[in-house]
């Protein structure tokens, strides 16, 4: 949201302003809490990595949490500049995210495994490319939320054949979590002037970035705990600090 400020990285270039005013507590940041509401989500990950790779669960795993800090890295770029190019740092790695999870939901029944992997590969590399040289308005919203509703079905049948109430307890979380958000981004969006008029702004788009935090956490979270069910690895959840849920496996000798 303009406000004639000076600022260190020049006029607006990105294509889409949230309702928080700009720079101003710093002419660095255009958007000061949507920007610093990107470093949950680095330190989830972060947390989320650790686990993966000191219990050696699969890399895709790994790469997962990497995607997550590369998109909130990539949000805090974009929203602290409000830069065209930054922008795309932000939106290519969302598509690039959720391509990743479609593999982690649909690979484990995958008949071709060489296929997918080398599809959605090409995919994102190709919308990567179109995305860097056209400006997609509302065409990069529908095409995210088809993604996006791609993946249900089988975020759903993982729900239904999971018996554990703890994993089952981090899916209602998960569905939570993005239900709230979407309606502070929904919010922020929709009723920015009359939300810009009351004496305090409730920073709907930084609350959209915490609540998607904790919901790709949660995602990860309970699609580890599927995958090690699925190679047989007695999955339980455990609780960092007695609050953040993680899982905890017992692999075979053999592997």
């Amino acid at each position: 949201m303009a406000d004639g400020i000076s600022s260190f990285w020049g006029p607006v270039t990105s294509t889409i302003e949230c309702c928080e005013k700009n720079y101003a507590y710093s002419s660095y940041i255009a958007e000061f809490y949507n920007t610093i509401s990107g470093l949950p989500g680095i330190l989830l990950a972060l947390i989320g990595l650790v686990n993966a790779l000191r219990q050696r669960f699969e890399k895709r795993f790994s790469i997962l949490h990497i995607s997550n800090m590369i998109l909130a890295i990539g949000s805090m770029l974009y929203h602290a500049t409000l830069q065209h190019v930054q922008q795309q740092s932000d939106e290519t790695p969302m598509v690039w995210e959720i391509l990743l999870y479609m593999y982690i939901l649909y690979s484990p029944d995958w008949h071709y495994r060489s296929t997918m992997p080398t599809f959605l590969f090409l995919y994102g590399a190709a919308f990567a490319a179109v995305h860097a040289y056209l400006r997609f308005g509302i065409a990069f919203k529908v095409h995210y939320v088809i993604l996006c509703l791609l993946c249900i079905p089988r975020m759903y049948k993982y729900y239904i054949h999971t018996e554990d109430a703890a994993a089952k307890r981090i899916a209602k979380w998960y569905v939570a979590t993005i239900l709230v958000g979407s309606v502070c981004w929904f919010c922020d969006r929709v009723f920015c002037k009359r939300i810009s008029q009351w004496p305090v702004n409730p920073q709907g788009h930084a609350l959209w970035h915490v609540f998607m935090s904790f919901n790709s956490y949660c995602a990860n979270t309970f699609l580890m705990f599927c995958r090690a069910q699925q190679r047989g690895w007695n999955p339980k959840v455990k609780y960092f600090l007695g609050v953040l849920p993680y899982v905890k496996i017992e692999k075979p000798k053999a592997q």
